[in-house]
């Protein structure tokens, strides 16, 4: 008998891991050719661009829901981007330097990507005209509904290379 429940245990405990295994989210970089990668780069690209200039990026770039960290660790929301994004520009030189995309893949398909990209403007802190500054982050984009949307992001200055 005690041999039964000790087979029995061990079943499973074979069966949940199996299981647990089998559901665990599976990952993969883009490919340069990847079409949704694509329109999220360019979309990365407009939102560093858009420090220089109201590109009107925001409004559909960010879900609702969009919570970020700034450099400084303040919190920030959709509506202050777009606030933001209608304000005055003082900088200039304004690029994505780089990103890559890193889809994660659900029951339900791919539904969730993060991108870790940098970028750079000069004159983004105005007390410094001149100074170039450039910034690491993180985002990450989520499908709801068939639309890609980014619904959080990190922000981390960095010194320029």
């Amino acid at each position: 008998m005690r041999h039964r429940i000790l087979q029995l245990m061990c079943l499973i405990t074979c069966v949940v891991v199996l299981m647990t295994t089998a559901h665990a989210q599976q990952s993969h970089w883009a490919t340069p050719d990847d079409k949704t990668a694509k329109f999220m780069i360019d979309m990365e690209r407009k939102w560093a661009e858009g420090v220089c200039a109201n590109n009107g990026v925001i409004a559909e770039l960010l879900a609702d829901d969009f919570q970020g960290t700034g450099t400084g660790g303040e919190r920030y929301n959709k509506a202050d981007e777009l606030r933001d994004e209608k304000g005055p520009h003082s900088a200039h030189g304004c690029a994505l330097d780089d990103a890559k995309v890193r889809f994660f893949s659900s029951s339900s398909g791919e539904d969730v990507a993060i991108i870790y990209g940098s970028e750079h403007a000069i004159g983004k802190d105005k007390t410094h005209p001149d100074a170039k500054q450039c910034q690491v982050w993180t985002d990450t984009w989520l499908e709801r509904d068939g639309k890609w949307q980014i619904a959080a992001a990190q922000d981390n200055k960095v010194d320029c290379k």
